[in-house]
């Protein structure tokens, strides 16, 4: 088996006008969501939230995504921005308490990680659902040369299918929105970091 490359491992083919297109043709649209605190919520709260995520999941008729990020917090800059505070600062009181601040996270994040959890919804379409002038010809050959579709996916076309996804999107802003969630479309250069931080976990 020949070597691979890590291009050819990465399934992305493109990012344009924020849509990634996978070498399979296919196209998605990210939207970074929010979080709450569902465990500070009433029982009430906590159960009109749950009813309302369902009606939301009941009307997409069609396929949703969900990702979590999880990643390790490295939080040295912070506590060194927060230590020199202390330490220019004329206030002793202010100074106490930073410093005792300082000792305090240090010590947690000695004890146990420190995570940065970031929450996408990603919407997925496929070229083959919107079959153009040559109808089922466009669409099977969608499916089995994915590679054409995407070497032949001008700005009129891609434009054609981001409305697609537009439409998507505010199905999923009406739905969570009422969660007390906000959502936003990730940008081209937001889009490319995380998928820069996806496939480099160390970083």
């Amino acid at each position: 088996m020949p070597n691979q490359t890590t291009s050819q491992l990465v399934p992305i083919s493109d990012i344009r006008e924020g849509i990634v297109i996978l070498k399979n043709g296919s196209l998605r649209m990210v939207l970074g969501v929010s979080a709450i605190n569902f465990e500070l919520r009433s029982n009430d709260e906590q159960v009109a939230i749950l009813q309302s995520f369902q009606r939301f999941l009941n009307s997409a008729d069609f396929p949703i995504q969900m990702v979590i990020s999880s990643r390790k917090l490295i939080i040295d800059t912070y506590l060194k921005t927060v230590d020199q505070i202390a330490e220019s600062t004329d206030n002793e009181l202010m100074k106490i308490q930073a410093s005792e601040y300082s000792r305090f996270v240090k010590e947690l994040s000695s004890l146990s990680n420190i995570m940065s959890k970031k929450f996408y919804v990603v919407l997925p379409f496929y070229v083959y659902e919107t079959p153009d002038k040559t109808g089922a010809l466009q669409a099977l050959t969608s499916i089995l040369k994915p590679k054409e579709i995407v070497k032949e996916l001008t700005d009129e076309k891609l434009g054609m299918y981001k409305n697609q996804l537009l439409q998507r999107a505010e199905l999923v802003y009406d739905g969570l929105a009422g969660l007390g969630l906000k959502i936003r479309q990730l940008e081209e250069e937001e889009l490319k970091k995380l998928y820069y931080e996806l496939y480099n976990p160390s970083k």
